[in-house]
């Protein structure tokens, strides 16, 4: 009993240790991308730079207290992978990432060398379809407990099909709200059509990774299979 008690202890205290690891790294990768960032363009001045952030930050904060309030656990284990993810997945999250990144540096040259600009009137509309994306994806979290980051079937947490909220509409709304949040409402943000082609190969990254997880919890979770004859349509009603 006592050693499970101090085996217990030493696991917490590994995963404080490794919360704060990551936030000792984590603030100067994020200050020297902040910085590329706005160093590609064109400098400090990019105001579509720093309406971008700005939405992006107010975001991510909304979403934040919404989760916690709703489901503190989920947040914690969001930031880890956890144990049983399929390889195919880490790679493809790398992947999206990479993607993405190609979005935000392909938008800043665009402003910064006035390749392809897009007129300001798409910013509210970039604005709108992040809000949307946003909405969607915290609504898919509030409701499903087993949202991780990464696609594996949580024995660890009796992982159960969840249908109530958006996914009585689509199977997979974390992704819709994803795919309209990040890369399609980014290069409209930054006013880049260049941009737009790193944004494209972006969501089809986020829908061959929808058909793998759905593959997978097809063969592996119990009940999705039923799951999947009441809430028909992956991403899109009506057409997939």
């Amino acid at each position: 009993m006592g050693q499970g008690v101090a085996s217990g202890d030493k696991d917490q205290a590994s995963k404080g240790a490794g919360f704060w690891v990551r936030i000792v790294v984590g603030i100067p990768i994020t200050v020297g991308i902040f910085w590329a960032f706005f160093w590609l363009g064109g400098g400090v001045g990019w105001v579509q730079g720093w309406i971008f952030f700005g939405v992006l930050m107010v975001g991510q904060t909304v979403a934040g207290v919404v989760i916690k309030r709703r489901d503190p656990e989920l947040l914690r284990r969001r930031a880890v992978y956890g144990e049983g993810t399929k390889s195919w997945d880490k790679v493809i999250l790398a992947f999206f990432g990479l993607t993405y990144v190609a979005v935000l540096l392909v938008a800043a040259l665009d402003a910064s060398h006035g390749w392809a600009p897009l007129p300001w009137w798409l910013i509210p509309v970039g604005m709108v379809l992040y809000v949307v994306g946003m909405g969607i994806a915290t609504w898919a979290m509030t409701v499903n407990t087993h949202f991780e980051k990464t696609v594996r079937i949580q024995t660890d947490r009796n992982h159960t099909v969840c249908q109530d909220g958006p996914y009585q509409v689509v199977r997979h709304p974390g992704y819709v709200g994803a795919s309209l949040g990040f890369p399609l409402a980014t290069p409209l943000l930054l006013g880049s059509a260049w941009a737009l082609v790193p944004a494209l190969l972006c969501v089809a990254t986020l829908v061959l990774r929808t058909a793998l997880e759905d593959r997978t919890l097809r063969a592996e979770l119990d009940g999705y299979e039923a799951f999947t004859r009441r809430t028909r349509a992956r991403l899109v009603p009506g057409i997939w």
